[in-house]
């Protein structure tokens, strides 16, 4: 992982990106934010177990499903599976020790927020 302060690349109103091997952060504040970057590091995982590419269609194609049904940008994004996956287990340091392979598939058919 390489983890760069990059305020100009991040689009407005976000804090963080991840494009696999790099994690893009706003402020160096959260640069040593350990949740933060542990909310990263399971994008980076994700990334990974899907080769990357597929990970940005699938997370692209989900947005866009997730803005239709609940018709509202925030929305779309905290409803997208490898979001609610990464926000649910920010917080457990050892989520990615014990986590097993597309993990982030549970989230599509969990009740939405």
């Amino acid at each position: 992982m390489f983890l760069i302060v990059a305020k100009y690349l991040i689009p407005k109103g976000y804090r963080g990106m991840t494009i696999f091997p790099f994690v893009l952060v706003k402020y160096y504040k959260d640069k040593v934010n350990a949740v933060f970057i542990n909310h990263e590091k399971i994008h980076l995982r994700q990334q990974l177990e899907m080769l990357v590419l597929p990970f940005f269609i699938c997370y692209i194609l989900e947005y866009l499903v997730r803005l239709i049904q609940y018709k509202n940008t925030a929305l779309a994004y905290q409803n997208i599976s490898f979001e609610r996956e990464a926000y649910a287990k920010e917080t457990d340091f050892n989520y990615l020790k014990n986590r097993s392979l597309f993990q982030s598939w549970n989230y599509l058919t969990l009740k939405q927020k």
